[in-house]
């Protein structure tokens, strides 16, 4: 079977600013074949000419839509930046369906930059879990198709990063198959792939968490470092995995300001 190359379907949702935040949701669930991009425009008095292609996480096998999508759409709104939330395609033994997916959204930012008022030098992705590895790939791997998808930034929530040290076996299974070859492994291992041209990111994870490794976090932190690219990485003492935008998380408040400044440091 041979897939093409993907075509997003783009719904935009403008919303109020008088909104509640929590009731953002997109009416209907994405369905399971289509990819799909989800755009939330801010309001225009808030709007900063920022955008974030946000990628959920679900181990290349499903996606944790609300706390990792839907829910941080609306904070990111709040905070004047569109938000496109990706509905990537699962693998489903095409390791390159995601990635894909992940770059044909950033292109489509730019693409429609003017008319959703956004800086095309202003587009980042952001990932939880699994989606922090599409998330971390689509930033050290956008040279073969020029830096039309590479994003300007990239945040990463307790991302899943190496295929071949700490791994996450049901991502690497999911993506890759049950025995990849090294080329694989290596290319889809994004600590391997970081270059001087790799966007800044942020690291944001816990030190508890037993779902993915926090290893996978240090070694993309450190090879950022060794090719000086401009990286903050905050571990906080419990929360495991998966948290997301969930206010139950204990260090919840924290988190969000601590991206929130690093966002207008690295923004400005």
């Amino acid at each position: 079977m041979k897939l093409k190359l993907s075509i997003l379907t783009i719904l935009l949702f403008f919303l109020s600013a008088s909104f509640p935040l929590a009731a953002q949701k997109a009416p209907q669930p994405f369905d399971i074949d289509t990819p799909s991009l989800r755009v939330f425009l801010p309001a225009p008095e808030l709007a900063t000419g920022r955008a974030i292609v946000a990628c959920p996480g679900g181990g290349y096998g499903g996606l944790a839509i609300d706390h990792e999508g839907y829910q941080f759409a609306a904070w990111l709104r709040s905070r004047g930046i569109t938000a496109a939330i990706l509905k990537y395609r699962m693998p489903n033994g095409h390791k390159e369906v995601p990635l894909e997916d992940a770059r044909q959204a950033i292109r489509l930012l730019r693409a429609n930059a003017t008319q959703w008022g956004i800086k095309p030098n202003k587009v980042g992705i952001a990932g939880f879990s699994a989606g922090g590895h599409l998330a971390a790939t689509a930033s050290t791997c956008f040279s073969e198709n020029g830096n039309s998808s590479r994003p300007d930034f990239s945040v990463l929530f307790y991302p899943v990063i190496s295929m071949k040290s700490f791994v996450h076996k049901g991502s690497k299974e999911r993506l890759l198959g049950q025995c990849p070859s090294i080329e694989d492994m290596e290319k889809f291992s994004p600590e391997l792939q970081v270059t001087k041209d790799t966007p800044p990111a942020i690291l944001l994870l816990s030190d508890d968490d037993t779902g993915v490794d926090p290893r996978n976090s240090l070694l993309y932190y450190n090879r950022l470092i060794e090719n000086q690219i401009p990286a903050a990485m905050y571990v906080f003492p419990t929360g495991g995995h998966g948290w997301g935008m969930n206010i139950s998380f204990e260090y919840h408040c924290q988190m969000l300001e601590l991206l929130d400044n690093w966002l207008q440091y690295i923004l400005k």
